[in-house]
């Protein structure tokens, strides 16, 4: 067990453009309430956008405690929530961004990206930076965006 506080984080951004199809706000009650002016997920047509999540227990609001493996995965299952409310999962996600505050989690993050996508290889992009927290004002050891297309295919 690491005695940093690791976690990881999942976001997406979606610029509104006129014309597009409503946007419909997601939330779901396994996933933390968000912690600022914004939604957990937006669905607009048959697109989805979620939000940042870190490893944030949902139940109670506070960061879980362990290694980077235990907060990584908490991190995604909060996004496995979101994902699930808007019914999709992650074999819907067609694009991921990966950010490593230590790069030394690499390995780590995809062998536990790969037990929650599976097969499924959405496109995806992975920045990073040593191990130089003390620049940071938030201690993350990851950042992960994911854009989803909630009609399942058949």
């Amino acid at each position: 067990m690491s005695t940093r506080r690791e976690f990881l984080t999942v976001t997406t951004t979606l610029l509104a453009v006129r014309g597009a199809p409503r946007l419909q706000y997601v939330t779901s009650a396994s996933a933390p309430k968000a912690i600022g002016p914004y939604s957990q997920a937006v669905r607009t047509g048959s697109m989805l956008y979620a939000s940042g999540q870190i490893a944030l227990d949902p139940a109670t609001g506070n960061l879980i405690q362990g290694d980077f493996a235990a907060q990584a995965r908490r991190v995604l299952d909060n996004l496995k929530a979101v994902l699930h409310e808007a019914g999709a999962d992650f074999r819907n996600v067609v694009r991921a961004t990966v950010y490593l505050a230590d790069l030394a989690n690499f390995q780590t993050l995809n062998s536990i990206y790969t037990e929650y996508f599976g097969e499924s290889k959405p496109a995806r992009s992975r920045g990073g930076r040593g191990n130089r927290r003390d620049r940071c004002p938030v201690v993350a050891a990851g950042f992960l965006t994911a854009i989803s297309n909630t009609v399942r295919a058949t």
